[in-house]
């Protein structure tokens, strides 16, 4: 079921919130020796609205008239509302051991054996605000790995195997 939010969406007040620069999450991976990357879970279907929002992301159907109680997809915003959230419950680690963006959480140690703690804490916080993880998307304890597109390493950005394609002409 799709449902057209286009009149919400123009109503909506805007939010500036900026997204974090890719190259800067990706170039704060180089010298760190063990990387883990975990994408969210339904991401932003993890925001629960205020009650006295539900009603203006309601829809009828055949079987009657409902509303969603999370964040549904379609409403804009969502990317900007979900990154804010993000920063704000890992803001004591990003820039240190963790960088988020959207969805996408990379935890980072410089040294492999700070790795599990990093983890732990990173774990911790999803915990606490009861954030689920996409466990068919995560990878733990590499030295490189694919991160929002690009291979990266503890030397940085790397040419992504998958994407070459040599011509001989």
């Amino acid at each position: 079921m799709c449902i057209d939010f286009r009149d919400l969406n123009k109503a909506c007040p805007k939010n500036f919130y900026p997204l974090p620069r890719i190259e800067q999450l990706v170039d704060s991976t180089v010298d760190c020796k063990l990387l883990s990357m975990m994408d969210d879970f339904q991401g932003y279907h993890q925001i629960m609205l205020a009650p006295e929002d539900c009603k203006q992301v309601s829809f009828i159907t055949l079987a009657g008239t409902f509303c969603y109680v999370a964040m549904p997809f379609g409403l804009k915003y969502t990317g900007a509302t979900y990154q804010q959230l993000v920063d704000k419950i890992f803001r004591v680690q990003i820039g240190r051991n963790v960088e988020v963006y959207v969805d996408d959480i990379l935890v980072k140690s410089k040294e492999a054996r700070n790795h599990v703690v990093d983890l732990e804490k990173t774990f911790s916080v999803l915990r606490k605000y009861r954030l689920k993880l996409n466990l068919a998307k995560y990878v733990f304890g590499v030295r490189g790995g694919r991160f929002l597109g690009f291979m990266i390493t503890q030397r940085g950005i790397e040419a992504n195997p998958s994407r070459l394609k040599l011509s001989w002409t």
